[in-house]
């Protein structure tokens, strides 16, 4: 039996601060406990003690000193290690917090400021009807991304007032974590409560989705353009430097909201960040394709993406400036349009699957060497499964090639310009110090389209029997089609019917090279070309425009490599890792993912470590982000690789985590 002075002895006082939701300031509650309580336990007394009905279900201890929850609630105080001087703040663990879309929209939600960020997004995706939530997260902007907002800000009388769509009444997620199969197997649609009749398809999909139908229209279809005044306004990254800086705010998935310093109500920016877009399908993510077409614009509009004048052209006639009801329209596109981003249905002139087709055609072949012009030479070229033969003629098929190029693992890059009847294949071949390159020349646009298309699958490891053969050749094909000049006449009469200000569309640089006239009509040029596209498969073309760009999908960061004496770039794609020179944006040296043997993190002196095949190996500081970060995007790629079809909507959460953490 213990005396009262034992008791005394053995328990202290603990004061917990209780961030009451009705009451604007914190109060604080002493409690005398023991080491041997558990945290339930905790808990359990200071709701007592409190003694105000309310369901407190959500609340949770946060740990003020050690920046961490409290949440394994059968430990006792003594294995959490929290003694009589620790600062502990009863709190909700779902939070208000606002987040910018894509599309330049503000949403209001509560989000868990307790689970990890990996767990966090899944649930935001949920409520905002965004499948495939693993390519997306959060991001906190620099100091730069709202500045020269901030400065217009002063000058203005009236105080700029923020458009925020509040699905506040709808916790994300206020139960327990979220399951691991997130959405519908079957993906059947929900019901309108008010006909009994099945929501329309680009409408709510999941059932606890707070989204109205109303509200899902803000976010499926794509705003009006800005006007060239607030375009000039926004912040534009001059340098790969400057698209490091942008990319340095990315969260850790790992840990949660509150341990990153995410305060309640703070803006982060929602984005997608791995740019691998797993089975894009209109049927399903309208939200999705609408959010990622608009994330694509402003990458080209505010030039985060390089992209010719030709091709920002075609870009400004994809966005839509009709005024046609953009439901309807979204509506008929589906009804129609029965293909993904992924590939259609086999061709039938591919019946025979275990005859792996072949082209075989003169082209011209041109190497780069230093102090040497381009010269291209003719060859006869034999495209066989994943490789390219070349011969010096069509007579010496059947001997020995001049070389043999293997495409598995390697970048195809279109060098194309329509009006100059250039048809260029650009091959980032790897080999064991870097990169091969080999430049391929074509004829015509249709000898262009199936050899590029060819080359793309080979990249992938596929063949030319792959069923995503046929419509590969077909998207070429239409992209090429876009480039192409109509008629002046067509262009004359549309220009007077047409009321638009050809300034919204395209980069603030490039409007500044041509009259405000000449711009409309070659934009309108390039529109005869696309009038009839549903708006659904418009964007989808938009997308798919952006991912043939050179410089799509690299993200940068400031490095200084291991033995190096300056800073270098490096860009993080979803197959490679490239050093680039800081200076003069070229490319220096490629490693492919596929070459990748272990990668892992000196946590001491924040060092990103990788070893490749053939005893490559290199080691980098990162200074324009943590080394979390950088890690973070590598392994996060590699995870995404990972998925399949037949996974359905199932993730392996602790994967993601393993690959993504660098043993810390």
């Amino acid at each position: 039996m213990l005396s009262s002075s034992d008791f005394a002895s053995a328990s202290w006082e603990l004061v917990i601060q209780v961030d009451h939701p009705n009451e604007e300031e914190q109060k604080d509650v002493t409690l005398r406990v023991s080491g041997d309580l558990h945290i339930g336990g905790v808990m359990l007394k200071l709701v007592e003690q409190i003694n105000i009905a309310q369901d407190w279900s959500d609340f949770a201890l946060w740990w003020e000193q050690k920046h961490c929850w409290l949440l394994k609630t059968h430990w006792t105080l003594d294995k959490c290690g929290v003694q009589a001087d620790a600062k502990l703040l009863f709190t909700p663990q779902h939070k208000m917090l606002r987040l910018r879309l894509p599309n330049v929209k503000t949403v209001r939600l509560r989000v868990s400021f307790s689970a990890v960020v990996f767990r966090a997004v899944s649930d935001i995706c949920r409520a905002l009807n965004i499948r495939r939530a693993e390519e997306v997260s959060l991001l906190k902007p620099s100091g730069e991304y709202f500045k020269k907002k901030k400065r217009k800000e002063k000058n203005n009388k009236e105080p700029i007032i923020e458009d925020i769509l509040s699905l506040e009444c709808s916790p994300t997620n206020s139960g327990p974590p979220v399951s691991p199969g997130l959405y519908s197997r079957t993906m059947t649609p929900t019901y309108d409560p008010i006909n009994g009749m099945p929501a329309s398809s680009t409408m709510t999909w999941f059932s606890d989705s707070p989204l109205t139908e109303q509200n899902c229209s803000i976010l499926a279809f794509s705003q009006p353009p800005q006007s060239p005044e607030a375009l000039a306004d926004m912040y534009q990254p001059r340098s790969l430097v400057d698209k490091a800086k942008l990319n340095a705010g990315w969260l850790d998935s790992s840990r949660s909201l509150m341990e990153q310093g995410i305060q309640e109500d703070e803006q982060l920016l929602l984005r997608f960040k791995y740019y691998t877009f797993f089975d894009l399908n209109p049927k399903y993510d309208a939200v999705r394709i609408n959010q990622l077409y608009e994330q694509a614009r402003w990458a080209i509009l505010l030039e985060e993406i390089d992209c010719t004048e030709e091709e920002m052209l075609i870009f400004a006639a994809l966005q839509d400036f009709t005024n046609e009801s953009e439901v309807d329209e979204v509506e008929a596109a589906l009804s129609n349009l029965e293909v993904t981003l992924e590939g259609g249905k086999a061709d039938n002139t591919l019946e025979d699957i275990t005859d792996i087709p072949k082209l075989a055609d003169n082209l011209r072949l041109f190497r780069p060497k230093k102090l040497i012009l381009k010269a291209f030479k003719q060859y006869w070229f034999v495209f066989k499964d994943t490789s390219i033969a070349y011969f010096k003629n069509k007579e010496l098929e059947q001997g020995e090639p001049v070389e043999k190029l293997n495409l598995r693992g390697c970048e195809v890059v279109p060098d194309v310009n329509v009006a100059g009847r250039k048809f260029g294949i650009k091959l980032l071949i790897p080999v064991a110090d870097g990169m091969n390159e080999v430049y391929l020349r074509c004829d015509h646009e249709s000898q262009y389209a199936q050899w590029m298309a060819a080359c793309i699958l080979a990249s992938k490891g596929k063949t030319m029997a792959d069923s995503s053969y046929q419509p590969e050749v077909l998207n070429i094909l239409s992209f090429l089609r876009m480039k192409n000049r109509n008629s002046a006449s067509q262009v004359a009469s549309g220009l007077e019917n047409m009321d638009m200000n050809p300034e919204c569309f395209v980069s603030p640089r490039c409007a500044k090279k041509h009259k405000s006239k000449q711009l409309a009509a070659r934009i309108l040029e390039a529109h005869q070309n696309v009038a009839q596209m549903p708006l659904v498969e418009a964007k989808l073309q938009f997308i798919q425009a952006w991912q043939s760009l050179p410089e799509f999908g690299l993200t940068y960061y400031l490095v200084r490599f291991k033995g190096s004496k300056k800073d270098d770039i490096l860009g993080v794609s979803y197959n490679r890792l490239i050093r680039i020179d800081a200076a003069t944006g070229i490319p220096i040296t490629t490693w492919r993912f596929t070459n990748m043997k272990q990668w892992n993190v000196n946590w001491e002196i924040r060092q990103v470590a990788i070893e490749f095949d053939q005893n490559v190996s290199i080691a980098f500081t990162c200074l324009s982000a943590d080394c979390k970060v950088v890690h973070e995007y590598i392994g996060g790629y590699i995870f995404l690789s990972t998925r399949s079809k037949d996974q359905n909507e199932t993730l392996d959460e602790e994967l993601f985590h393993k690959l993504t953490g660098g043993q810390e």
